[in-house]
């Protein structure tokens, strides 16, 4: 009896250890995907702004438009 209770907690020793570092490695990859997700969030208002630019420009105002 002695024996498979060491077998047990040994083993819930190791299952304790994994989730730790499983945790850990979850945390990490959640900052990183929120770090991504505000550098793609830059980049399509960067974009969205680089292609409003580009059409103003290329947009010739009419003859008999007068300021």
């Amino acid at each position: 009896m002695g024996e498979r209770l060491e077998r047990a907690e040994a083993a819930v020793a190791h299952l304790e250890r994994q989730y730790d570092e499983l945790n850990a490695v979850v945390i990490v990859q959640g900052r990183e995907l929120e770090r991504l997700r505000r550098a793609l969030e830059r980049l399509g208002e960067t974009l969205e702004t680089q292609e409003l630019d580009r059409i103003r420009s290329t947009q010739t105002k009419p003859p008999h438009y007068s300021v």
